[in-house]
């Protein structure tokens, strides 16, 4: 197994040296966007690092990193999305976190409009991560520097799959609160152990996140599929399945494996490591899956 590092930045772990090993054999990607935890030196923030690193999906990509033992490639940020969210799109900037008007193209979603855009005003619920506005450069710089490169990686790592195979599967992996918080579509709501997320059918073919579906439910996981509705930018940029590009997002309830109170792994019933063995066996499930359904180009 191999993990190549990009000047702290993020990094991409694959089996066997990469693509001359079974890693190039099989077309899977995985990206955990969100699960970052080193702070950039410009960061310049008066949020604590618990309340930053909260409202990221903490140890997603260490969760999944079983996957590559199955012939699938990892990519992962290792900057918090805070700083910069690569699971947002470059246009969602945020006007009340700017010193002044953007020069560039800006279509603020909803995600801005509750401080969660490209460039997050909030940490957690009410904490702000700022006590002031950024400048258009240091924002130009984060875009140029952390967003960019890693939509780039990615975008390379599920082309060269694609080249190779004519087909894609690719799983951008998240976690969820086990309940939906106050600006949520599911406010107050118990959440399923796992939410798999295709933008209703936009994304990837359905008979695929069907079967995905099946397997989390035969893993004895509460599996829900598009409810709600939180299909993010990556799948909706790199989902396209009429050309074979497959693209779901999978959350992770963070019950099963974190102790809510610290962000610890949970250590009395040793649900980290559970959870693990079973996203291993689902791995070895969707290895099995990619190799029936997909030939050499």
């Amino acid at each position: 197994m191999s993990r190549q590092v990009t000047e702290g930045r993020f990094y991409v772990e694959a089996p066997y040296g990469g693509t001359s090993g079974r890693s190039g054999r099989l077309p899977l990607v995985l990206d955990a966007p969100r699960s970052g935890h080193v702070l950039p030196p410009d960061f310049d923030t008066i949020a604590s690092t618990a309340a930053i690193l909260a409202c990221g999906d903490v140890r997603v990509d260490e969760l999944w990193s079983v996957a590559t033992r199955h012939g699938a490639t990892l990519v992962a940020a290792l900057f918090p999305c805070a700083y910069i969210d690569p699971d947002r799109a470059e246009s969602d900037i945020d006007p009340e976190l700017l010193a002044s008007l953007w020069p560039h193209d800006a279509r603020p979603q909803a995600f801005s409009e509750r401080g969660v855009g490209l460039l997050h005003r909030f940490a957690a619920p009410n904490v702000p991560l700022y006590d002031r506005r950024l400048t258009v450069p240091e924002v130009e710089r984060r875009i140029h520097d952390y967003y960019r490169p890693y939509r780039h990686v990615l975008r390379d790592a599920i082309e060269a799959a694609w080249q190779r195979h004519g087909v894609v599967w690719h799983l951008d992996c998240h976690s969820m609160r086990p309940r939906g918080g106050a600006l949520d579509p599911d406010a107050g709501m118990t959440r399923p152990d796992v939410l798999v997320s295709d933008g209703d059918g936009t994304t990837a073919e359905p008979a695929f996140s069907r079967w995905v579906i099946a397997e989390f439910t035969r893993l004895g996981f509460r599996a829900a599929y598009n409810a709600p509705g939180r299909c993010g930018d990556l799948v909706r940029h790199f989902g396209r399945p009429s050309e074979g590009r497959h693209s779901v997002q999978i959350e992770l309830n963070e019950a099963l494996y974190l102790n809510e109170s610290s962000g610890e792994k949970h250590v009395r019933h040793d649900g980290f490591s559970t959870l693990q063995s079973q996203l291993g066996q689902f791995a070895a499930a969707l290895a099995a899956y990619a190799e029936q359904h997909s030939e050499e180009v």
